[in-house]
């Protein structure tokens, strides 16, 4: 056995090689923290005398992500999906209750249960499907409206289940009464909450932001989770049913995103943990003899919720493929599965051994989840015919509006980039075929007499298509790079020859679509740096030609004056920023092994890094050779990632 410190060391060792695994296979993190549960659970290695810390923990993971979701909670999004949230979600969620409810009365099992199964199946992984949706690119594509508007009322379906489950758990003769009370306290809170709450919390934390102090913002944001979550608890309610109000109420302010960002790390941190103890839960030997019922319920759980979503979307218009589809993303099960297990386990609404096979069963259905949408086109191509005919006819209306058309541009993506692009190019009397995935922005602009056209710029019969064996330009003005490799890698395999203008988000994406073969790159953030200088250096006089050359300079140059920027407290942390290349100054002391000796000699090239200028005596060299010798006294400014520039750092004052 070991101590409560010990036990917590070998559990983020764990975690942090377990979970470092998954990522780099691509598999949910979430899957980590249950397998490093399950190992040091009291069912295998036993390393901790009690779980119960641990577990109160796990409760402030699950207040949260009510938070979060919550957060994420608008009332406009919602009645802008509302056919799909409360036709189609409902369906779902409602009809996987519903049926799993009297599939396990009929087996025996008792209604309670069977409910609370059914609650369990009913939810899919918004962490997931979430996530392979925007990396697929397919949001706007109509499975995909399905699929995050179905996620949506699961969030919300999850709120009233909290409160259910723990009035289920009363003797029968109270049930309807302890129902009643709970029902009239939700609505009472929510009412107070609602009415009162949203122009207090906009003035409180207004009040607080004057202030200008990052630490008491942060605080204040802990004691408004916190504090709801303990009024709904005092009411009888769940600590997460408040925390989601609480993050209701800070969605609707203007404060929303700051108090996102300052949460995530709470959140991810004590949900992971959350996992961990729900993975205590599991008893591995239990599910190896039970493994047959593992495997039943495992395709019980995809064919019945591919059977409701498949009917469900049919009903509400769906073509056949999209139905499919939307089945497929929806099929697994989902991580507020777990926190509802949790919930059923503690107030023993099921039998253990049922417990631990439904457990098992989700963790193998959301390992399946990414290969089962990896396989979804292949599917639907596969088992709907129509598929073919729509997938034909969207071909041919991007062929027929591009049959006539010769030496004109291709434009992927006809968001707002694209079409200012559009209408330059209309102006200059050039022809050009825009290409574009969001159906109602097609809709629009097609109706306006824009050239514009629904396809998959990403897939090689749409460039086909869209003339690209004909075409001058091929244009990418959307910032997704991986979509825009994809593109990228299409075009130079058709038309090797044909020009390719990318658009880059930031340095690390202009060097991938340089390597890629992209002719130009326009990166976002250089090209409005060079405006504001422009636009400054004529304010106070200096000449028009000459601004004009030094920008055609700088472009000419690849913006190579232009590379890094000087990192700050505030650009710290694991976003995009951090995998930039950075400048860093370097003063060179006495004693420093690259006094009196050449930059040549130090190779600094082999860490990735370069020197960006010398500042001698208040003078400073751009750009400098090899050949430049280093004086004592000399700032040497490094250009590179952060690992290399600590490593090209030491080398040279060390000379290691």
């Amino acid at each position: 056995m070991l101590n409560t410190l010990e036990f917590v060391l070998l559990l983020l060792a764990a975690a942090v090689v377990l979970v470092g695994m998954f990522r780099s296979m691509n598999l949910p993190p979430v899957l980590g923290y249950l397998l490093v549960g399950a190992l040091g659970g009291p069912h295998a290695l036993n390393l901790m005398q009690s779980s119960e810390d641990a577990s109160h923990l796990a409760e402030f993971g699950v207040v949260f992500l009510m938070f979060s979701i919550g957060l994420e909670f608008s009332l406009g999004r919602l009645m802008a999906m509302k056919r799909i949230v409360f036709g189609l979600g409902m369906v779902q969620v409602i009809g996987s209750v519903a049926v799993v409810t009297m599939i396990g009365g009929l087996n025996g099992l008792s209604w309670t249960a069977s409910f609370a199964l059914g609650g369990i199946l009913a939810m899919s992984s918004t962490a997931i499907l979430s996530k392979l949706l925007t990396d697929r690119m397919e949001l706007d594509k109509r499975h995909g409206r399905e699929t995050i508007g179905v996620l949506l009322f699961q969030d919300i379906a999850v709120v009233p289940l909290l409160i259910l489950l723990p009035a289920l758990s009363r003797p029968a003769e109270e049930l309807l009464f302890t129902l009643g009370i709970a029902a009239l306290k939700a609505v009472a809170l929510l009412l107070l909450v609602l009415v009162f709450g949203q122009r207090l919390m906009r003035w409180w934390f207004t009040v607080v932001a004057q202030r200008r102090s990052g630490e008491l913002f942060m605080l204040n944001v802990l004691l408004i989770t916190l504090g709801l979550a303990w009024l709904s608890e005092l009411v009888g309610l769940s600590l997460a049913l408040g925390a989601f109000l609480a993050g209701m109420l800070i969605s609707e302010t203007e404060y929303r995103y700051q108090v996102e960002e300052d949460i995530k790390p709470f959140r991810d941190v004590l949900l992971g943990l959350f996992f961990v103890t729900v993975g205590m839960l599991l008893d591995v030997m239990e599910v190896l003899y039970n493994l047959p019922a593992v495997i039943g319920l495992l395709l019980g759980l995809l064919v019945l919720k591919f059977g409701i979503v498949f009917i469900a979307s049919r009903v509400f218009g769906s073509t056949a493929g999209t139905a499919m589809r939307s089945s497929l993303w929806l099929c697994a099960g989902g991580e507020f599965g777990f926190v509802l297990l949790s919930q059923v386990m503690g107030l023993g609404l099921m039998p253990d051994g049922l417990a631990q096979i439904t457990v098992a069963a989700l963790v193998l259905s959301m390992l399946l989840a990414p290969l089962i949408v990896q396989a979804s086109d292949k599917l639907v191509m596969r088992f709907v015919a129509s598929e073919w005919l729509l997938r034909s006819m969207e071909l041919t209306k991007v062929a027929a509006q591009s049959f006539t058309t010769e030496h004109h541009i291709i434009i992927c993506g006809y968001g707002r980039c694209g079409q200012y692009m559009a209408r330059f190019l209309e102006q200059e009397n050039v022809a050009y075929m825009a290409l574009d995935l969001d159906p109602e922005r097609v809709r629009e602009a097609g109706a306006a007499g824009d050239t514009v056209v629904y396809g998959d710029a990403a897939r090689r019969e749409t460039l086909l298509a869209a003339g690209i064996m004909r075409a001058s330009a091929l244009v990418v003005s959307f910032s997704d790079v991986n979509a825009a490799l994809r593109v990228i890698h299409h075009a130079h395999a058709l038309r090797p020859d044909l020009p390719v203008v990318a658009r880059a988000s930031d340095e690390s994406d202009m060097e991938k679509l340089s390597d890629a073969g992209v002719a130009e790159v326009v990166p976002e953030a250089l090209e409005g740096s060079i405006m504001l200088a422009s636009h400054a250096l004529a304010l106070v006089g200096v000449p028009l030609t000459r601004v004009v050359r030094r920008i055609r300079e700088i472009r000419n140059q690849r913006y190579a004056l232009m590379r890094g920027f000087f990192h700050g407290a505030g650009d710290m942390g694991d976003g995009p920023e951090s995998a930039q290349q950075r400048l860093h100054s370097l003063s060179i002391p006495s004693g420093a092994a690259v006094v009196g000796r050449t930059l040549g000699e130090f190779a600094l090239d082999r860490f990735g890094v370069g020197v960006s200028a010398v500042r001698r005596r208040g003078i400073r060299g751009l750009s400098p050779g090899n050949e430049t010798r280093i004086e004592e006294g000399d700032v040497v400014v490094l250009l590179g990632l952060p690992s290399g520039l600590e490593a090209a750092e030491q080398h040279l004052l060390g000379g290691g």
